[in-house]
Parts: C-alpha cells; structure tokens; sequence
C-alpha cells in the first residue's frame, strides 16, 4: 500500500489529530535519540500539546542542564557578535560624525550671516567635502543614466529581432505562414 503526500494543514478530527500527535512526537523523539547515540550528540527536544502538556527528552543528562548549556552559548554568541559589530561599526561612526558636525558647522556659517567665525582651514574642508558629495553624487547619477541607456538598447535590439522576424516570416513573429495583406502584429 502507498502512502499519499500528506497535505500539511491543521487536522479537524480531534481524535484523529491526537493520534497523529502521538505517533509523530514518538516519531521525533525516535529519531532525536538515534541522532544522539550515533554521533555522540546532545540532543534536547520540548514538545507542549494542544492541552498544554509536557513532552521532553534530554538525551545526556537532564535538560535543565541542556537549557543552561544553550543558554550559555547564546549570551556568549551575542555578545561577541555585539563585540565584532562594535569594531567593525566603530571608524565609519566616527567618519559619520565628523562629516555631519563639518555640514552643521557648515550649514550654521552659511545661515548665521557669513562664514566670519570660520578659519580658513575649516572653510577649505568644508568646499573639500562638498566637492566630494558633489563627485559622489555625479558619479552616482552616470551610474544610473548608463544602466537606463544600457535597458533601452537592449529594449531597441529586441524589437529590431522582432521585426526582422517579422519581415522574414511576413507576419506576425509568432506565425510560420505569410500574412496576406503584408501587415505584421505584434500579437500572440
């Protein structure tokens, strides 16, 4: 007898649902205690039922110590995770802030009245940066503008392909025979 692919959804009869529980968590819990006797693994399964009640299986030991265990990890894991990102997030913070605390400074000398507060070495960090912002954003722009141009060829190829299949066909690009009044669609 084949078995047919079970449709996973939430099963309506109550007791053919607590049976299949049943014979699923057996299933799990089988399989969770091979894994731990052939490769030696510490396994920990928690199962609650749709009436609330516990289901476990610590293979090594019991599983308050597993969860202390996992817990463990996990606060270490996140906490070099936390250290990782600090180091790596720490030079582009501090580049972000110089050049915010350079526009305000920058933005404060332009509406405040003039630049009369600003030394001349300031002054030639701000144009410097600005210069920057201004090649960026350029630099930015082309990138654009060629990518437009470059779907817009390819858009122009297309059609070019598309009419000389037309042309040779006599028809629609989609037909194998001529068309009798020599007018070519661009239908399906």
């Amino acid at each position: 007898m084949v078995r047919g692919k079970v449709r996973m959804r939430r099963i309506d009869d109550l007791a053919h649902r607590r049976v299949t529980f049943c014979k699923r968590r057996e299933g799990l819990l089988k399989k969770a205690r091979e894994l731990s006797v052939l490769c030696d693994a510490e396994v920990g399964v928690i199962i609650f039922s749709s009436q609330g009640k516990l289901h476990e299986l610590a293979t090594n030991g019991n599983m308050q110590s597993l969860v202390k265990r996992y817990q463990g990890d996990v606060v270490e894991s996140q906490m070099q995770n936390r250290a990782l990102q600090s180091q790596v997030a720490e030079p582009g913070i501090f580049l972000v802030r110089e050049e915010m605390d350079q526009l305000q400074q920058g933005l404060r000398s332009m509406y405040g009245g003039g630049a009369g507060d600003m030394t001349l070495d300031k002054l030639h960090t701000l144009e410097k940066s600005l210069e920057l912002w201004i090649c960026q954003m350029r630099s930015t722009k082309m990138l654009i503008m060629q990518q437009e141009i470059q779907f817009l060829e390819n858009k122009v190829k297309e059609q070019n392909e598309l009419m000389n299949m037309c042309s040779v066909f006599g028809g629609s690009p989609y037909s194998t025979h001529p068309v009798s009044n020599g007018n070519c669609f661009f239908s399906i």
